[in-house]
């Protein structure tokens, strides 16, 4: 099927944010009781998110809101790194399964940053936030 445009599920930075939102989430309930409610939802709702801004924005007709789906789940993977931190210094994981999970929210950031910047192409060059983008 010849589509113009990828379905979210087609985009591998959505499918990896999706499998690290399972990952934390299972990560999480092991947490202290006392954390379900706190620091556990706040990972748990901000892992889950990330992906969910990709999608509420894939279907947008117009390329400045995908873009804004684009940053906003940058801001929710970097939240969710943060979470993640202040579980690690309260003893709830270990520095590796922490520095694990960090590995790959940063992954995704950077491809996030890509698909930004494949976007921003699209826009006419006058209105461009980056000004040095060329178009392909």
């Amino acid at each position: 099927m010849d589509r113009t445009y990828m379905d979210v599920e087609d985009l591998d930075v959505y499918r990896r944010l999706c499998q690290l939102h399972i990952d934390v989430c299972d990560t999480s309930h092991g947490w202290p009781s006392e954390e379900k409610f706190e620091l556990g939802s706040q990972a748990r709702r901000s892992s889950n998110s990330a992906p969910a801004q990709l999608a509420e924005k894939n279907d947008d007709r117009h390329v400045r809101n995908k873009i804004e789906g684009v940053n906003r789940s940058r801001g929710e993977a970097a939240e969710t790194i943060h979470h993640l931190f202040v579980a690690r210094l309260k003893g709830y994981m270990t520095a590796e399964v922490y520095a694990g999970f960090r590995v790959r929210y940063k992954e995704c950031i950077r491809m996030l940053n890509g698909l930004e910047k494949t976007l921003e192409r699209k826009v006419p060059a006058p209105d461009r936030r980056c000004r040095s983008l060329k178009p392909r």
